[in-house]
């Protein structure tokens, strides 16, 4: 059996291809042990292309890419084998930071307000995780949008979506996500406000961890996602905030991956097919950097 992953920073973009690279080692390791033979863009050669040339030689495949570029390279792979991860529909959804907080909001789930003016979040309305995201009091510029900011803790709960029926991709045949588990984020502010990613530990524990999982899995089942999923959430005081929802495989993967005794591909795969077990078993404590490096803790 043949399976296409395509991860498009480790050659494509110099910024994030420690993370990229890495997890594509741990996907690339685990399918490889499980029994598939694994085929990746080669560098140099145009993604896109690439997805469609490799992916007619698979069964299944797997794309990961920045959210802006996520849904068109999804749809290349779904137009020439089965997809495995999230469907583009609800990649496309989820590439819009507006609109995605908008339809987070309508069903009662907590996202940041909107703000023009004052101390304020400013992202890319079609950004990468912390690419581009700073702390300021200047005006949000073209392609960005203001948030208010939330002084608290920054978590991410990484999950695998069942199956979803129909082609809308709006509801689930019935379990909830898979809940794999609970990263601390390492989010730092420069001087000049730009947000800084540097990495996480999992798993960790929170007394509200499992009202962070049903909100968490509500954001996922509203946009229809389905795969890997990671979602981030800012806890203050008197509220769980989603701040984002990513719909791919995030870095929080090599770090869980350390500590999981199951096999992060069968999980993944056995999801795509409604199949996934009731929950995972994790053993010890892994430290994971955004270049890509692990230290695991057996505790």
């Amino acid at each position: 059996m043949n399976i296409l992953l395509a991860e498009y920073a480790a050659s494509h973009d110099p910024d994030l291809a420690p993370e990229g690279r890495a997890m594509l080692d741990v996907l690339t390791r685990s399918f490889t042990k499980i029994g598939y033979t694994v085929l990746s863009p080669e560098t140099g050669k145009d993604f896109s292309e690439e997805i469609t040339r490799l992916g007619q030689m698979c069964e299944e495949g797997l794309v990961i890419a920045p959210d802006n570029m996520l849904a068109s390279f999804t749809k290349k792979l779904e137009d020439v084998t089965r997809n495995i991860g999230c469907n583009s529909f609800a990649v496309a959804i989820c590439a819009n930071k507006k609109k995605t907080g908008q339809i987070l909001k309508s069903h009662g789930i907590d996202v940041p307000g909107e703000v023009t003016s004052g101390k304020k979040i400013v992202k890319q309305v079609t950004g990468c995780g912390a690419v581009g995201v700073r702390l300021t009091e200047m005006p949000a510029g073209d392609g960005e949008f203001g948030q208010e900011y939330i002084e608290g803790e920054h978590y991410s709960v990484s999950l695998v979506g069942g199956r979803v029926v129909g082609e809308v991709c709006m509801y689930y045949t019935g379990k909830k996500p898979l809940f794999l588990a609970l990263n601390r984020q390492d989010i730092s502010f420069e001087k000049d406000g730009t947000a800084r990613y540097l990495g996480g530990e999992t798993p960790v524990d929170h007394p509200k961890k499992d009202e962070m999982y049903d909100i968490a899995s509500k954001a996922v089942e509203v946009l229809g996602c389905q795969g890997y999923v990671g979602v981030d959430i800012v806890v203050s005081s008197d509220r769980i905030v989603v701040v984002d929802v990513n719909p791919r495989p995030t870095t929080s993967i090599i770090g869980i991956d350390a500590c999981m005794e199951e096999e992060i591909a069968q999980v993944i795969l056995d999801a795509s097919y409604g199949r996934s077990p009731e929950s995972v078993h994790l053993k010890g404590h892994a430290f994971f950097s955004s270049e890509g490096q692990v230290t695991y803790d057996r505790d």
